[in-house]
């Protein structure tokens, strides 16, 4: 399984995983300049036992915040949802537990939640998604007609794809190479059908064309089978949206993970995906 630890470590996390480029990346979203001596501390999560990231990002800096960056190729309306149950983890991570039951008061570091999106759909260059849209109408349960919010969560949802927020992408050369490093995958994936040499190509091509050299040179091996991991779980989502239904989504996702708990290679899982299309078309 050890061989298979990016199945939730995706480029995008891989890229980000230092300490500097996180603080280039922030101060292009922020629109401010962190010093080299303001502190950058990585906590993102992992599951101890498969060895799985189980959110993309997450940093402190200098103690005082607390940053949460999800990485999304669909927008998902639930994403408050999730990144309320990570800063929870986080904090019991980043916290000393005891300290709670004292009755002074625990000082905690400010969270901010922020989702970079880089998905095909047409979407604005900026949005927000609340936690609040989540919560069910009360009816008749009270005779107020508008119930206080005790509990919210705004994550604010950035477009990177190439032509969108061009001036946070010209202030972070790390994100603005991976915009053009994905754009420059996406094109290879539509005119060559063997997506392990597409994506090869598209690596060669932003080697040689200064995207992302040092990055890409370093872990080329290790960009491209993340690359065969994530298009095959995109895979497997297209054969659920053509079939219209959510659970299948959720089927597709679970496919693929448990073949690669199994320790299946990125192209075992495509040949095995392939596999369950055609049966599933036959039997239409």
């Amino acid at each position: 399984m050890g061989a298979n630890r990016e199945y939730k470590n995706s480029v995008f996390s891989l890229l980000f995983n230092d300490s500097d480029v996180l603080r280039s990346l922030y101060s292009a979203l922020e629109g401010v300049t962190l010093p080299p001596n303001v502190s950058i501390d990585i906590n993102t999560l992992s599951d101890v036992i498969f060895k799985d990231q189980i959110n993309d990002l997450s940093f402190t800096v200098d103690n005082r915040l607390v940053v949460l960056i999800e990485h999304q190729s669909t927008i998902n309306e639930n994403m408050p949802l999730r990144l309320l149950l990570y800063i929870a983890r986080v904090y019991e991570k980043i916290i000393d537990r005891k300290k709670i039951y004292a009755k002074d008061l625990v000082s905690i570091p400010w969270p901010e939640f922020i989702v970079l999106y880089n998905g095909t759909d047409p979407y604005p260059d900026q949005a927000t998604l609340k936690l609040s849209n989540a919560f069910k109408k009360l009816g008749d349960l009270t005779d107020k007609t508008e119930m206080p919010v005790g509990l919210e969560l705004v994550a604010r949802v950035y477009n990177i794809n190439t032509g969108h927020n061009e001036t946070i992408l010209e202030r972070s050369e790390e994100l603005n190479g991976y915009s053009a490093f994905v754009e420059k995958v996406r094109e290879y994936t539509k005119t060559i059908p063997d997506n392990k040499r597409a994506f090869r190509e598209a690596i060669n091509y932003c080697i040689e064309h200064n995207i992302l050299r040092q990055f890409l040179e370093e872990n080329a091996s290790e960009v491209l089978n993340m690359l065969l991991t994530e298009w095959s779980t995109e895979e497997a989502m297209e054969v659920s949206r053509e079939e219209g239904r959510e659970e299948g989504r959720e089927e597709g996702k679970s496919i693929v993970l448990e073949l690669v708990k199994q320790g299946y290679t990125a192209g075992q899982i495509e040949e095995k995906l392939a596999q369950t299309k055609a049966t599933k078309t036959a039997g239409k």
